[in-house]
């Protein structure tokens, strides 16, 4: 289908009577609907915004489109939790209302203050020549649940010499005042982030470019945060137009953090090496926030811009990733599976299987929506690795390669296949006989934690409904796997 402007910028209130409720009993019979993780009753979900601790539970918004899986007008939808894991629908929470945001609800962030949710902004308006208009918005969100918006842009437009590409607002406190990363691009199209400051949350002055060791890195930077973890600073952000490096950068768009020091009076963040956070073909503009224990939680996008989807055609596309811990070890951003997910556990199956140059499937234990804990010891076998969701010429694989020295996840054979011209096998490099893979599977997802979070392959896949069995196997020699599977509700 060929989505008119017309069609795609309405609101959730021009709805037409059953206009609804009829896409959502179309999406209900969609066999690639997820089990556990965050998805639409209908239409497209993008980015998680929002992402906070606040009144004694969880806060999330997605971004929005009701009418199908197409980018149109967004919204923010709302979700709250009291532990991550098991989540509480809100219903909408912001909406097009003024004429500066009358094309959509872009992203932003959460700040909590004085025991107000600050929601920061992005309005987005193009005008009659189809121009796009950004600027920058806050809303309130009080403990008695009522959003108010303030209704002018906390901040009217870019400054000069930076392009309406201009959005994405990131709220935080440093010393005494209030700071607010942009994304960004210069007129060069080139990707940076704006730095404005204020004392009290509502009024914003440009203090000027962030400088970075990075000043020219693809051409648009997009959804930036900013935290600390372990005593250190850490910037992300999500830059577009970066060309493909060995095993990094070989999705359409990418995501992931510097570890550095931001340097308030000279404006500065002191940029080491870009850290991908994520190594499969499905992950996009994450968000993190704080536990009142302390923990970094970070939630991304299960899906990328520009990219079509096999549910599209049900009615409905995309969800985010299950939570993640951060920390940092060695330098680098190590991300756990949240603690909370084990209470999901309901059955518990295990196998220990020596495979030799052979391929065996699974009697006892499918591809079902759950957790799963791998082991792969190789011998002397030149690969081994584990199926999932195999079925007639169909199975998404982990592989270590002995002989190459990699391990990869392989969706060639996934299903219906997805942004092919991006490739079918991501890889990093690993030396070591044995790997442990902790595994979240889901109707049409998986999400690989190699080595208590060292890296993650996150990525879609669309099989078959019967293609459910687990196989594993070895070539030119032996190893030894072992499997425990913990089904989800």
């Amino acid at each position: 289908m060929s989505w008119s402007n017309e069609q795609r910028y309405r609101a959730i209130t021009d709805a037409k009577d059953g206009e609804l409720s009829a896409l959502e009993a179309k999406v209900t019979k969609s066999i690639w609907r997820q089990t556990y993780h965050i998805q639409p009753n209908y239409g497209l979900l993008n980015d998680p915004n929002g992402f906070c601790y606040y009144n004694g539970k969880y806060h999330l918004f997605y971004q929005w489109f009701p009418f199908g899986a197409v980018h149109g007008m967004k919204h923010w939808y709302h979700l709250t939790s009291a532990d991550l894991v098991d989540w509480q629908e809100e219903g909408v929470a912001l909406m097009p209302e003024f004429p500066h945001e009358s094309h959509g609800i872009f992203s932003g962030t959460g700040f909590v203050e004085e025991e107000q949710l600050y929601l920061f902004y992005t309005g987005n308006h193009r005008n009659e020549t189809w121009q796009r208009r950004s600027s920058q918005c806050l809303a309130i969100l009080s403990s008695d649940g009522k959003i108010e918006k303030v209704t002018e842009p906390v901040i009217s437009g870019p400054p000069k010499q930076y392009t309406h590409n201009f959005r994405d607002p990131k709220v935080f406190k440093k010393g005494n005042h209030y700071y607010m990363l942009v994304g960004a691009q210069r007129e060069a199209l080139e990707g940076c982030l704006l730095v404005y400051v204020s004392d009290d949350l509502k009024s914003w002055k440009f203090k000027q470019e962030l400088k970075t060791n990075h000043e020219s890195f693809g051409f648009m930077w997009e959804c930036p945060d900013y935290f600390s973890l372990q005593g250190q600073e850490v910037l992300l952000v999500s830059p577009q137009g970066l060309k493909a490096k060995g095993n990094d950068f070989q999705n359409i768009y990418h995501s992931g953090v510097f570890i550095g020091e931001f340097d308030e009076q000279m404006v500065s963040f002191d940029t080491h090496a870009f850290q991908e956070l994520d190594k499969g073909f499905d992950f996009y503009a994450p968000q993190t926030t704080q536990t009142p224990d302390g923990r970094q939680i970070l939630i991304g996008w299960m899906g990328l811009p520009d990219t079509d989807y096999p549910s599209d055609k049900d009615g409905w596309a995309n969800c985010l990733t299950t939570p993640r811990e951060l920390s940092i070890k060695n330098g680098r951003i190590q991300q756990q599976p949240l603690q909370e997910l084990k209470q999901k556990r309901v059955k518990t199956k295990h196998q220990q299987v020596r495979v030799a140059s052979s391929r065996e499937r699974l009697k006892t234990i499918f591809s079902e929506a759950g957790e799963y804990q791998v082991t792969i010891k190789v011998e002397d076998a030149k690969k081994a690795g584990i199926a999932f969701s195999v079925g007639e010429n169909e199975e998404t694989v982990c592989l270590l390669d002995r002989e190459s020295k990699y391990f990869s996840l392989d969706r060639t054979q996934s299903g219906i296949p997805v942004a092919t011209d991006f490739g079918t096998v991501r890889k990093m490099i690993y030396q070591q006989p044995t790997i442990q893979l902790t595994i979240f599977l889901d109707q049409s997802s998986i999400e690989v934690f190699v080595n208590d979070g060292e890296a993650v392959f996150s990525s879609r896949i669309f099989p078959k409904e019967d293609s459910r069995f687990i196989e594993l196997f070895a070539e030119n020699g032996t190893a030894q796997i072992d499997i425990t599977q913990w089904s989800y509700e």
